[in-house]
């Protein structure tokens, strides 16, 4: 009885083993490979690296302003992104400081904030400007940003924004980012930062923000409620439909599109350069939802140069990032679909002249 039992329980090891050998091995699912035809493509600079700092707003809005100077034959400009920002800090520290210390002093920022410094400091090529004066190679901001909360926490406790304080300040920046010029020579020609942002023939009012939420009014301007609108300024709002066609409408007119929206879903992957979005329908109520339970939150802005569609004929739209040409295999580009958009826009930044008539005239501009 016992050697039975024994024999068949070798029996049934060896039937076991014998068959786990010969199962079949199933392969990997491979990850799904997509074909894109380019249908719009238009000019943009160079793939930049915002490296170790959280300044996208500047790199992708400068880009954005780049490629309107390629549109209006002014031809090829790198402009300094770190002299946009210099001024930025300074701005928001006052904010910061007018707020009682509960203002926005982290490096994040939105596409109004570059037009208010070009308006009112101007530009100057990244040459004369690069804003690296710390011995690297690559932009890091945070020593830099460390330093400018300590000494702004020091003016909000002693109820002074005292001259020492803003020559603390200055000195801090100039040590990171080097001394802001007053002048500048380029290519033989004298300039300050306000006359060369006047020779690029660029209207800070030929731009508007437009986003899509129902808290408030479509066809009005409204205050969107995000941490990196320090500014409150106010956005032209219109139905996610229209944000799709305003960008369509551009970007088939050549002009590019400044876009800020939500980069922390997996299915962004700029790794692979693609962003996609689960569902097929896309409503103004899911973007509502997703934006009041913090799903869609305000991560990152890059700028739109074209439009492709994968081999199955959706859309997508051709992203660059401000990761470095080296971030991925795409050159730093990477590929977002028209339902990612849909879903994730926090606002974009256009050209006024790229709207369409019938969508200005309900703007009213």
């Amino acid at each position: 009885m016992k050697k039975n039992l024994f024999l068949s329980l070798l029996f049934l090891i060896v039937s076991t083993l014998l068959f786990s050998q010969k199962k079949p091995v199933v392969p990997a699912k491979p990850e799904e490979e997509f074909l894109f035809k380019p249908l719009v493509e238009l000019k943009a600079t160079s793939v930049k690296n915002q490296a170790r700092t959280s300044t996208c707003w500047c790199f992708a809005t400068t880009s954005f302003i780049e490629s309107e100077l390629l549109r209006m034959g002014k031809g090829e400009y790198d402009l300094s992104e770190m002299f946009i920002i210099r001024y930025n800090y300074t701005d928001r520290l006052k904010d910061n400081y007018i707020r009682q210390g509960k203002g926005n002093t982290d490096e994040g920022g939105q596409a109004h904030d570059w037009m208010k410094i070009f308006n009112e400091k101007g530009i100057v090529p990244d040459e004369v400007y690069p804003g690296l004066n710390y011995g690297s190679s690559t932009h890091n901001h945070g020593e830099l940003n460390s330093y400018l909360k300590a000494a702004a926490g020091v003016a909000v406790e002693r109820k002074n924004q005292s001259p020492q304080y803003l020559q603390v300040v200055e000195s801090i920046l100039d040590t990171y980012l080097g001394k802001a010029p007053e002048t500048f020579i380029w290519k033989g020609e004298n300039y300050t930062p306000k006359s060369f942002a006047g020779s690029l023939g660029i209207n800070p009012d030929d731009y508007v923000e437009i986003t899509s939420f129902t808290h408030f009014p479509f066809y009005t301007q409204g205050v969107l409620e995000v941490p990196d609108n320090w500014r409150m300024s106010r956005f032209y709002n219109v139905p996610v439909s229209e944000i799709i066609e305003i960008m369509d409408y551009a970007l088939n007119n050549g002009y590019t599109v400044n876009w800020d929206g939500d980069t922390s879903e997996d299915s962004f992957t700029s790794r692979k350069g693609v962003a996609t979005f689960p569902s097929a329908n896309v409503t103004q109520e899911l973007r509502q939802t997703m934006f009041e339970n913090f799903t869609t939150t305000d991560d990152h802005l890059m700028h739109i140069t074209g439009i492709v569609k994968d081999q199955n004929g959706a859309k997508y739209y051709i992203t660059k990032n401000s990761w470095g040409p080296e971030s991925n295999n795409f050159g730093g580009y990477l590929n977002m679909s028209e339902q990612y958009v849909r879903a994730k826009t926090i606002f974009i930044m256009v050209n006024r002249n790229s709207v369409p008539q019938g969508i200005r005239t309900k703007l009213g501009f």
